[in-house]
């Protein structure tokens, strides 16, 4: 049997192994909450404010004043980076065994010949120390997916936070910006891929969490 994997459903196996198990196996999927748009809206419209800046050759504001962007530009591969941002497409690396790791990033930077990954994020509050942790296993993922599609990428990528901060007189809301770099190590996205994997081919978890405790 072969498996079709992404960030988010290797998110799920750190959480819960056992959800992760079923929900791969076609035996059971965690109930979905309410999923709030927000983000989504962000994104789409984030995606059509950058294209404009990268059709003017220049990066937009919240990063082009930043000193780890100096000398960098957007990457211009209009056709490429549009299936590279799709959810249905993405960035795909297929295995000997026929399994398939796809992820669809945000955005890509460039510096000389190498692309660092950007990836936008919206919070309703202040970040804490160790908030980019959290996406530590997606960004060295989109670089592994990268280098395995014969691209080279520096060992960082960025995460850019848009957090609101306030409501003009005008009814319009302003967000502030954190721009963060953060360490990546594509290895370890080979790595969470391969555990993946490795975890889908043995016996289901015995281990439950509060979703799946009551599932055999």
């Amino acid at each position: 049997m072969t498996y079709k994997l992404s960030p988010s459903s290797l998110s799920l196996m750190e959480e819960c192994p056992r959800c992760f198990w079923l929900t791969h196996h076609n035996i059971w999927k965690r109930p979905q909450g309410i999923f709030p748009s927000l983000p989504s809206g962000m994104d789409k419209i984030l995606k059509v404010h950058f294209d404009k800046f990268r059709d003017k050759n220049k990066l937009p504001p919240e990063i082009c004043e930043n000193n780890h962007c100096r000398n960098l530009k957007l990457f211009d591969d209009k056709e490429k980076l549009k299936i590279w941002q799709s959810n249905l497409k993405g960035i795909r690396y297929e295995d000997e065994e026929g399994n398939v790791l796809h992820g669809a990033v945000d955005n890509i930077l460039v510096n000389g010949k190498k692309l660092i990954v950007l990836d936008y994020k919206t919070r309703g509050y202040a970040l804490k120390e160790d908030t980019h942790e959290h996406y530590q296993n997606q960004l060295d993922i989109y670089n592994f997916l990268l280098r395995k599609n014969g691209y080279d990428t520096e060992d960082y990528s960025f995460l850019l936070f848009y957090i609101p901060n306030k409501v003009n007189n005008t009814g319009e809301v302003v967000f502030d910006t954190n721009l963060v770099k953060v360490k990546t190590n594509s290895s370890n996205g080979e790595k969470v891929f391969k555990k993946g994997l490795r975890l889908l081919n043995e016996e289901i978890p015995k281990e439950r969490c509060g979703w799946c405790e009551g599932i055999k």
